[in-house]
C-alpha cells in the first residue's frame, strides 16, 4: 500500500484480435455496450498498448487482450457506484492560479498540508491516484497475483488515458462556461470513433521503463492543462465560420440515428487542432504500456507464466457485476456529454 496517496477520502463526483482469455472474461457477458476518453478510445488504448511490451509480459497480456479492453471502461462505471470515483479522473488545475501552477506542490502531503486534503478532492486528483495505482500494480506483481494484475492494468490505463485529455486539466471541463457544451466528448470521444480506425497510425514503438513516474504524469498533465486554451478556442472559431445548417446531423450509431455533431464538422475541427487527439492518444498507448512495464520491472521481473490467483474471487465477480448494474441503471448515455441542443 502506497503511503503517498491516502486510499479512503471524500469526494465530489464527475468527469468519460486475440480472444484467447482466461475464463475470467466470461464476465464480459454483462458488459454495457457502448461506446463512450470515451468507451471506444479507452478500449483502444489498453488494446494497443499490449503491443508495446516486452515478450515476457505478452505471455500474460496478450491472452488476455479482451479482459484489458472491456475494462478498460471500469473506472467510469464505477463513477456511478461510489461518489470518491470522479476526482480520480481529473484535476481542475486552473483553480491553482496560472501555467506553471507552482503554487501547486506535486508531493501529496505537501499539497494537503497547503490546501487541505477537502480542497484537493473537490478540484480532482489524477495525478496522485495514478502513482496509488502504481503502487497497487506493482504490489500484485511482487504477489504474482494474475487477476489483480490484469484489474490493476485494465483500471490504470484508464486513468493515464484521461490525464492526457485537455479537458481533464480545466474548470471549463464541458465548455459551460463559454456556450460549447458538448465539446468533451466531441473531442474524446466523435473524433476518435470517427477517424482512428480509418485514418490514424498506432505504430508505435516500444513501452519504456519510467524512471520517475511522479514527473512524468505531472508533466503529461501540465501538457494537458496547456492544450485545453486552444481545445476550447479552436471549436469556438470553428463554430463561428461553419454554416449552423451543417454542424449537426443525424448519423447511425450503435444501430440507432441520433444527433451528434456532423462528420464534416468534426473532421474540420480535427484539422483546425492539427492531429491533437491522435498525438494525445498515441502518447496515452505509449504511457499505459511503460507505466505496466515499469510496475512490473519495480516488481523484480517475476515469471508471468507462473502466476496464483488465476481466477478473481467471488467478491471481485461481484463487484463488476456490481459496476454494470450501476452504469445501466445510471441512465447515462453512451456519451458523457451530448452535443447542444440547437
Amino acid at each position: 500500500r502506497s503511503t503517498l496517496f491516502p486510499y479512503t477520502t471524500l469526494f465530489r463526483s464527475r468527469t468519460g484480435l486475440m480472444k484467447k482469455i482466461f475464463p475470467l472474461t466470461l464476465l464480459l457477458l454483462f458488459a454495457h455496450q457502448s461506446f463512450c476518453w470515451g468507451f471506444y478510445a479507452h478500449r483502444k488504448i489498453n488494446q494497443y498498448a499490449v503491443f508495446l511490451l516486452p515478450p515476457e509480459m505478452m505471455v500474460l497480456y496478450k491472452p488476455n487482450i479482451v479482459f484489458l479492453e472491456e475494462h478498460a471502461v471500469d473506472p467510469d462505471k464505477r463513477r456511478y457506484a461510489i461518489t470518491e470515483e470522479g476526482p480520480r479522473h481529473y484535476i481542475d488545475i486552473d483553480h491553482y492560479g496560472h501555467y506553471p501552477y507552482d503554487s501547486l506542490p506535486r508531493n501529496w502531503k505537501d499539497a494537503v498540508a497547503k490546501y487541505s486534503e477537502d480542497t484537493l478532492n473537490r478540484y480532482g486528483i489524477v495525478p496522485w491516484w495514478l502513482q496509488t495505482m502504481l503502487y497497487r500494480l506493482t504490489d500484485a506483481f511482487k504477489e504474482k497475483n494474475q487477476a489483480r494484475i490484469l484489474k490493476y492494468s485494465a483500471e490504470i490505463g484508464h486513468y493515464i488515458a484521461d490525464a492526457h485529455v485537455p479537458l481533464h486539466a480545466n474548470k471549463n471541463h464541458n465548455g459551460q462556461y463559454t456556450d460549447q457544451k458538448g465539446i468533451h466528448a466531441f473531442w474524446e470521444s466523435r473524433i476518435p470513433e470517427l477517424l482512428a480506425d480509418k485514418e490514424w497510425d498506432f505504430f508505435i514503438g516500444k513501452a519504456e521503463f519510467i524512471k520517475n513516474p511522479s514527473d512524468f504524469i505531472w508533466t503529461r498533465v501540465m501538457e494537458s492543462a496547456l492544450a485545453s486554451d486552444t481545445v476550447l478556442k479552436f471549436e469556438k472559431q470553428l463554430s463561428l465560420s461553419f454554416p449552423p445548417d451543417q454542424r449537426f446531423a443525424f448519423e447511425e450509431r450503435n444501430g440507432q440515428m441520433i444527433r451528434q455533431y456532423s462528420s464534416a464538422y468534426s473532421k474540420a475541427y480535427n484539422e483546425k487542432l492539427k492531429g491533437m487527439v491522435e498525438r494525445r492518444m498515441r502518447q496515452s498507448i505509449f504511457a499505459v504500456a511503460s507505466f505496466w512495464y515499469t510496475a512490473w520491472v519495480n516488481a523484480g521481473q517475476p515469471d508471468l507464466t507462473k502466476l496464483s490467483n488465476r481466477s478473481f474471487s467471488p467478491e471481485e465477480l461481484k463487484e463488476f457485476e456490481n459496476l454494470n448494474t450501476a452504469w445501466k441503471n445510471s441512465g447515462v448515455p453512451d456519451h458523457e456529454h451530448e452535443p447542444p441542443n440547437p
